[in-house]
C-alpha cells in the first residue's frame, strides 16, 4: 500500500481540534500508524497466521474499524480458496475510499465486502474471526462492553476476536515508563517535539484506554472462557479471544 508522508502536524496550529479520520489522515494514515505504533507490522502479519487457523470454510470475518484495509488484506491472503466473505467496517469514507483501492491491487478469490457504518450496528453471523485492531478504544468506553458481548454473541464456536489496544496502567510510574519509551519510538521513527505535541492533543478527548485488567473482565463476561494477551510492546497489546 503506497502512502504520503505523515506531516500533518509539522507545523504549528495545523490539524486543530479533535483527531478525525478525515481525507487528510486517509492520505497519509499507513505512514502515520507505522511510525506511531510499535510492533503494528508485527501484529498485521500475525492476523494471517491467526485466520488460517480459525476461518472455517463458508464462514464470515469481520474487520471492524478497517480503515486503509492491512488487517483485511493480511486476513485474505491466508484463507484463499474456503469459499469466505469478508466484511470490513469503517466509519470513515475517506477510509473506505482508500481500502478499496488498496484491496483493488490484489487479485483474489475471497469476496471482501465494504460497510460505511458505526461498529456499534453491526449484525455479526456465522463468524469464524473478527478483528479489533486498534478501534475499540475509539468508541465511547460505555458502549464497549456490549458491543464485545454482540461480537461473541455473532461467533461460532471455536471462532477467535482479535483486539488490539493501546493501554493505560495503573501504576503511575509504569504508565510515565512506557510512555516515555513510546515517544522516543516516534522521535526514532523522525516525529519532531512539536508534531507530538500536537498530535497529543488532538487525539487525548478521542481515544481513551483501558487497563489491560478492565479488558480481561470485559472479554469475561462477555462471555470468553479462554482469552490472553499474544503481543506486547511498551503501551500496546494485542489479546486473542476463542469462544
Amino acid at each position: 500500500m503506497t502512502n504520503s508522508q505523515d506531516t500533518l502536524f509539522a507545523q504549528p496550529g495545523e490539524h486543530q481540534g479533535n483527531f478525525q479520520f478525515d481525507s487528510r489522515v486517509a492520505g497519509v494514515f499507513g505512514d502515520m500508524i507505522r511510525r506511531s505504533v510499535p510492533g503494528y507490522g508485527q501484529i498485521i502479519a500475525t492476523l494471517g497466521d491467526f485466520a488460517d487457523r480459525a476461518v472455517t470454510p463458508g464462514s464470515t470475518v469481520y474487520d471492524l474499524g478497517c480503515s486503509l484495509g492491512a488487517a483485511t488484506l493480511s486476513i485474505r491472503r491466508r484463507i484463499e480458496g474456503r469459499q469466505c466473505r469478508i466484511i470490513a467496517v469503517d466509519n470513515s469514507e475517506p477510509m473506505l475510499e482508500r481500502c478499496r483501492e488498496n484491496l483493488a491491487a490484489y487479485v483474489s478469490d475471497t469476496r471482501v465486502e465494504l460497510m460505511l457504518k458505526d461498529i456499534r450496528d453491526v449484525t455479526f453471523e456465522n463468524a469464524s474471526l473478527v478483528v479489533l485492531n486498534f478501534t475499540l478504544q475509539f468508541l465511547p468506553p460505555a458502549d464497549r462492553d456490549a458491543l464485545i458481548r454482540k461480537i461473541y454473541a455473532g461467533l461460532n464456536p471455536g471462532g477467535m476476536l482479535v483486539l488490539s489496544e493501546k493501554l493505560k496502567f495503573d501504576s503511575g510510574e509504569i504508565q510515565t515508563l512506557l510512555d516515555e519509551l513510546h515517544l522516543d519510538f516516534k522521535r526514532a521513527n523522525g516525529y519532531s517535539e512539536l508534531e507530538i505535541s500536537q498530535k497529543r492533543s488532538a487525539i487525548e478527548n478521542v481515544l481513551i484506554p483501558d487497563t489491560l485488567a478492565q479488558h480481561r473482565e470485559r472479554l469475561s463476561s462477555a462471555g470468553f472462557a479462554a482469552h490472553d494477551l499474544w503481543f506486547q510492546c511498551f503501551n500496546f497489546v494485542s489479546m486473542v479471544a476463542i469462544k
